[in-house]
């Protein structure tokens, strides 16, 4: 338990100054290269189609950070289709539908709170077999309501402002293998 304890801190220090350098850097170079994420250990959940979604999930997510709504269409569409293969995820799997109909950036972005909150639901009752889930918060999002959205590393990369206010946030909970 030690080792872990210190290994988590050391990872935490790391992090901290990957950041900090970051943002010296970012004063250097152009905002496109403040997307560049640092490599995670791959998330895999036990259940198929769950990891499947999941997945599909973390693209959107992904896709929201860089705000491309015409992307953000494609990938809700691709995480409606994946939800609908988990049992009892139909109601999500409308939501992910709502983002895909929506070309509009912001409208995406709220519906995607609604989703995160389900998506949140369904994979803390996931079986993880390998990597860890961090639920992160923007205190900011939806005119300062705040918004949930999952993440598989523990860098905040923010779906709800992208580069405008992209490391807005804070790792509020770590689902990992039980």
């Amino acid at each position: 338990m030690y080792n872990i304890k210190l290994s988590i801190s050391i990872f935490a220090l790391a992090a901290l100054l990957v950041a900090c350098n970051q943002t010296q850097e970012s004063k250097e170079t152009p905002a496109s290269d403040s997307l560049v994420t640092v490599p995670v250990v791959a998330v895999e959940l036990r259940d198929t189609s769950i990891n499947q979604a999941y997945k599909c999930y973390v693209d959107l997510k992904d896709v929201l950070v860089t705000s491309n709504a015409s992307e953000a269409r494609i990938a809700a569409a691709e995480l409606g289709a994946a939800l609908r293969k988990v049992k009892g995820s139909e109601n999500t799997a409308v939501l992910a539908d709502k983002i895909a109909a929506s070309t509009d950036l912001s409208e995406q972005r709220t519906s995607f709170t609604a989703l995160s909150n389900d998506v949140i639901t369904l994979f803390k009752q996931s079986e993880i077999s390998s990597g860890s889930i961090y639920i992160q918060y923007c205190p900011m999002a939806n005119e300062g309501e705040g918004g949930y959205w999952l993440s598989s590393q523990e860098e905040i990369m923010n779906p709800y402002y992208g580069d405008e206010m992209l490391h807005c946030g804070e790792v509020k909970e770590t689902i990992a293998k039980k």
